[in-house]
């Protein structure tokens, strides 16, 4: 090694932030090593590296002894007087032990060690960015398909999009942009591993924030959200200024912000609905798109009986029950669901104005 390297692990320190007395620490114990593989492991030795000039000397350690068993580890006290006369019994001494082809294997060694220091800084700092970017929105690039896992490309590291966060039947082509939602970030020896998300609910919040200002600004609130990934979504939002319609700012004029939600999805159906501190009135909204007649509830179950029109039933219900098992996720009450003409005794049941039931299928 000489001044040129130690010119380097300073541009390191500006770079990289990695201190440069840290790196000759390590540069030290790694010298260590290899001295003591290619000459030696049952000296006692000491590696010096000069962190202005870069040179590097090896030293013996060895205790002054009366009598030396080993002559590795131990001096006379009548040879340590011929070094110092300054040396008594006890002491140690430390006598230059520097091999003439060290120079190779100290600047290969070195080479390796801040490489690999390097590679720790870096890793740490994509960790330390991501794991505060767990439940956020990412962009990102499809790369590549391991086994069934998903590779895409971040930028400064790969996520994995694992087979139970992929969207049904969704193609995940190499070269093709996406959004993704990180669920986890986790610290491996091989380094920061994040893994994403298509199908977390997280992911529709996260685009309507995008989408809809009102959202970024706090003027309506997501109150909840219920999903099954590439079917559909119901979203139900408050708004806490009563001259804004949380519904109309979701959906955007024309229904260009919704829609735009739904491109990314690769068009899943979205019912925004409106959210009600009235439980009937919510759960009479959340089955939206179907216009919900009479909702009688009971609050020591927590289970509600729905009345719909008769042609309005099977949308109510949803294909394979889809629309009032979202409903019922979404509001947290058991949901039963039963026609005009099947109700024969309706008179127990409170009496819901169409108004009550908004949101249109997208």
């Amino acid at each position: 090694m000489n001044l040129e390297f130690i010119q380097a692990l300073e541009q390191i320190e500006k770079e990289k932030g990695i201190s440069k007395d840290v790196l000759i620490e390590a540069i030290n114990a790694a010298l260590i090593s290899a001295y003591k593989k290619n000459y030696g492991t049952s000296q006692n030795v000491n590696v010096i590296v000069d962190n202005k000039t870069g040179d590097v000397k090896v030293f013996s350690k060895k205790e002054v002894v009366e009598h030396p068993e080993n002559v590795l580890t131990d001096i006379s006290l009548e040879e340590a007087k011929r070094i110092s006369p300054k040396y008594e019994l006890g002491d140690n001494v430390e006598i230059e032990v520097t091999p003439k082809n060290f120079g190779r294997i100290a600047a290969q060694t070195a080479k390796q060690v801040v490489v690999q220091r390097i590679r720790e800084a870096e890793r740490g700092i994509i960790y330390d960015e991501f794991i505060n970017r767990e439940n956020e929105l990412v962009n990102g690039m499809v790369q590549r398909w391991e086994k069934n896992n998903v590779m895409i490309d971040l930028g400064r590291i790969e996520a994995v999009l694992p087979p139970a966060e992929q969207i049904p039947a969704e193609d995940y082509n190499a070269g093709s942009r996406i959004k993704v939602y990180i669920v986890e970030v986790k610290k491996t020896t091989k380094g920061p591993q994040i893994v994403v998300s298509r199908t977390h609910p997280g992911l529709v919040k996260r685009l309507f924030e995008l989408e809809v200002p009102e959202i970024h600004d706090g003027i309506v609130q997501i109150k909840g959200i219920s999903r099954e990934a590439g079917a559909r979504t119901k979203i139900a939002v408050n708004s806490v200024d009563p001259n804004v319609d949380p519904v109309g700012a979701c959906v955007g004029p024309k229904g260009v912000r919704v829609q735009a939600v739904v491109n990314e999805l690769r068009g899943e159906k979205i019912d925004i609905i409106k959210w009600s501190a009235d439980v009937k009135e919510f759960i009479a909204n959340s089955l939206s798109p179907a216009k919900v007649v009479k909702v009688s509830v009971s609050e020591s179950d927590k289970s509600a009986k729905v009345v719909v029109k008769d042609y309005q039933l099977s949308l109510a219900i949803g294909k394979e029950g889809q629309n009032a098992r979202l409903a019922a996720k979404i509001t947290g009450w058991k949901i039963d669901i039963k026609s005009e003409s099947q109700v024969q005794d309706g008179s127990e049941l409170t009496d819901i104005e169409d108004e009550h039931a908004l949101g249109e299928e997208e």
